[in-house]
């Protein structure tokens, strides 16, 4: 296959996120300060009451385990909305999602009173995961412009029972923002479900998958820009995130830790923001007293160039007071929507993550 078909094989609708702000005035009138924001955010299993007779649903119905009526899910709506408008310094421009049932919980979604103001646009398709979970995309369009996406199959095998096995494709994106090329891949990789040891070479295939998209991609131009988003139910330390999609942080900032000292360099075209925050103890999700950062946004090394036209800033996570459980065992833990079949009125049980870069044109 030539590089051409390729390509056209791996794309064809995408998107991201971005913000102008006003900072100050000088005597010559108002100076702004051109900021883009990307983010990511686990939405904890957002789901419509209404059964869905090809998916694996019925515990998110009003009859299901979950007692999962219209009312919770107006509830869980608005708080989602509340947290994606006020991740970062202002309402973010593109955000990837993940753990979301389909198109119609997003439409939703946009329509709560946080969101129906922004311009956003919605990318998404339908995943062959087995209870319909899929990950997806919104974006502002007056700062984003797809120009294609495609669902790309994540295969997996079961070789205790010997059958091929299915989770969440990966969204690859394409578009203009603010008039630049960039390229977005969104990824919700296999579960720790059954150990970590034991579920690794899922995460290890996904892993691949989203390698061999890249590579594509930077064989076709070693220039593009791509960031590569998701919950990789990993951290940043892992096999899957740093000898598969080969981040190293070390590379694009000339620092080493003690622990990166001691190891191989890793030949890469991809920096980990995330990787300094973990360093210093911080997560997206906790368990049993453990930080994880799961929820990561890796960047090609071009986003640190300083004459870049979209450059780097910092990597956060987004931490507002009412995301976090005030008090008991959990406090400081993600405020989740569910504990057990119970609604607790919360949000999720990750953390969001974003990403700035400043804008010059």
């Amino acid at each position: 296959m030539n590089i051409s078909c390729l390509y056209l094989c791996l794309l064809l609708p995408l998107s991201l996120m971005a913000h102008i702000s006003p900072r100050s005035t000088d005597t010559l009138g108002t100076v702004y300060r051109r900021e883009v924001a990307v983010a990511f955010y686990n939405l904890e299993n957002l789901f419509h009451p209404q059964d869905d007779p090809l998916t694996f649903d019925d515990d998110r119905t009003p009859e299901g385990s979950d007692q999962w009526t219209y009312e919770k899910y107006e509830a869980k709506l608005a708080n989602m909305a509340k947290a994606i408008a006020e991740i970062g310094p202002v309402t973010p421009s593109i955000v990837g999602l993940c753990e979301l049932e389909n198109r119609q919980v997003l439409q939703d979604l946009l329509k709560q009173d946080a969101l129906n103001r922004v311009d956003y646009g919605i990318i998404h398709y339908d995943s062959p995961d087995l209870r319909g979970v899929d990950v997806g995309l919104i974006y502002r369009k007056s700062h984003f412009k797809p120009l294609r996406s495609v669902s790309i199959e994540v295969p997996l095998y079961d070789q205790k029972n010997d059958r091929p096995l299915w989770t969440r494709d990966q969204l690859l994106v394409e578009g203009d923002l603010f008039g630049k090329r960039i390229f977005i891949l969104v990824n919700h990789w296999p579960s720790r479900s059954g150990g970590k040891q034991r579920s690794e070479p899922k995460r290890l295939s996904a892993a691949k998958v989203t390698k061999r998209v890249t590579d594509s991609l930077l064989r076709l131009d070693p220039q593009n820009q791509i960031m590569i988003m998701g919950d990789f139910n990993d951290n940043p330390g892992d096999p899957s995130i740093e000898k598969i999609v080969g981040s190293d942080i070390t590379k694009a900032s000339g620092r080493k830790s003690k622990r990166q000292k001691n190891r191989t360099e890793i030949q890469s075209d991809f920096f980990n923001p995330m990787e300094k925050l973990y360093a210093l103890g911080l997560g997206s999700l906790a368990f049993r007293d453990q930080w994880f950062l799961f929820d990561q946004i890796i960047m090609t090394k071009n986003f640190m160039i300083p004459d870049s036209n979209l450059k780097f800033q910092k990597a956060s996570i987004h931490k507002a007071h009412y995301l976090e459980t005030k008090s008991g065992r959990f406090k400081g833990y993600p405020f989740r929507s569910m504990k057990g079949s119970h609604f607790t009125g919360g949000y999720s049980d990750h953390f969001p993550v974003y990403i700035t870069l400043s804008l010059t044109q």
